[in-house]
């Protein structure tokens, strides 16, 4: 029997073998059934005690909304595990647009203060919920709707956890889950695209831009990418498009045009529908579907154009995934990762601590591919 003291309180453990090491730092209200184990050891403690506790961990947090510098690196404790619920210790999150947006209070939904940033991550579980079946300690995973993943640890629900396939890196692991699931949703759940249809990705050298060319190429479709480098051109083509094309060239649409043979594109990915939302209605298909994944203001139209054609504007939120759909994109992402297909793109990595600086970067941008921090 061993008895560990943890912040004044008293936790025993019962092994299952000897020379064991529990995570320190941890304390469970619930029932763990998996624990991480000492270097050179392959053994479980096994609590026969629980009570409230929590999980120390490093984070960045926001305590009120404003400019990247309101997020600082602090201490912080975590509900520890409920039943359900895993615990991982991340080794990269994402940094998503989205997530500036939350920070300066502009978003549509806004979490309560004070809190912690952050949607996607990859890293290994360090201890699991009594009613976890899927998962176990040690077990490489990555995370979507994570909530609080700037950060050493998150505690997630297991159904919002994924196995990471052993060719990926942490780092692509965290740039999987908001770039490939939003990218799903954009083509195939909203947009309804099939092969043989052509796709335009407005701003196809970021983050979800390369998810989308993937998934596209890799279901038959042709992609037409557009970016505003020639890195950016280039990463574009490495990709799968069949053609990239910079969306500062004075001959954009004839461009377009051309490289879909004057028919236009079937389904248009928009990244920035307060700029391009007037010309993708322009140079959409018959019946065509224009995709909104990004906004960052407001725009005039003309709705005419939407009759000429008997086009459709269709707005793109990953929050309002069902479980089935999730599931379905969890399969994809792992079988296109065994496939090969699959390479999430890094653009760049940060210190936990330079938060501030991934955040004015992913809005200034242009990026070629993901931005990480590395935990």
């Amino acid at each position: 029997m061993i008895r560990l003291s943890l912040s004044g309180i008293v936790r025993v453990y019962r092994p299952t073998v000897s020379q064991h090491t529990p995570i320190i730092g941890l304390l469970y209200k619930h029932p763990i059934t998996k624990f991480a184990p000492a270097v050179g050891t392959q053994t479980q403690l096994t609590p026969i005690r629980t009570m409230t506790g929590y999980v120390n961990t490093t984070a960045i947090r926001v305590e009120q909304f404003g400019d990247p510098d309101v997020m600082k690196l602090t201490e912080l404790n975590l509900t520890a595990p409920d039943i359900n619920e895993v615990l991982i210790r991340i080794h990269a999150a994402g940094v998503n647009p989205a997530d500036t947006y939350i920070r300066s209070g502009v978003y549509a939904n806004l979490p309560s203060l004070p809190y912690t940033p952050g949607g996607d991550c990859a890293g290994i579980v360090e201890a699991v919920g009594s009613s976890v079946k899927r998962f176990n300690v040690g077990d490489r995973v990555a995370a979507i709707k994570a909530p609080g993943s700037y950060a050493r640890h998150v505690v997630i629900n297991e159904n919002n956890v994924y196995p990471l396939h052993s060719s990926l890196s942490f780092q692509q692991g965290a740039a999987l889950s908001v770039p490939y699931f939003t990218a799903y949703r954009a083509l195939f759940t909203r947009g309804q695209g099939k092969a043989g249809e052509t796709v335009l990705v407005n701003g196809a050298s970021g983050g979800v831009g390369i998810a989308c060319i993937q998934l596209a190429v890799s279901a038959g479709m042709t992609v037409i990418g557009t970016a505003g480098t020639d890195a950016g051109l280039s990463l574009v083509k490495q990709q799968g498009a069949k053609a990239s094309v910079s969306y500062k060239d004075e001959q954009f649409i004839d461009k377009i045009m051309e490289a879909t043979d004057s028919r236009g594109p079937d389904i248009v990915i928009e990244m920035l529908a307060n700029i391009n939302l007037q010309t993708d209605l322009q140079i959409i298909a018959p019946n065509g579907r224009i995709l909104i994944v990004g906004n960052r203001g407001e725009i005039t139209i003309n709705p005419r154009l939407t009759m000429q054609k008997e086009s459709s504007v269709l707005g793109v939120m990953m929050g309002r995934q069902t479980d089935e759909e999730k599931n379905q994109v969890m399969k994809a992402l792992y079988d296109g990762s065994e496939q090969g297909w699959l390479r999430p793109v890094i653009a760049k990595e940060y210190p936990l601590d330079s938060a501030p600086q991934a955040h004015i970067d992913v809005i200034k941008g242009p990026a070629l591919g993901k931005l990480v921090l590395i935990i």
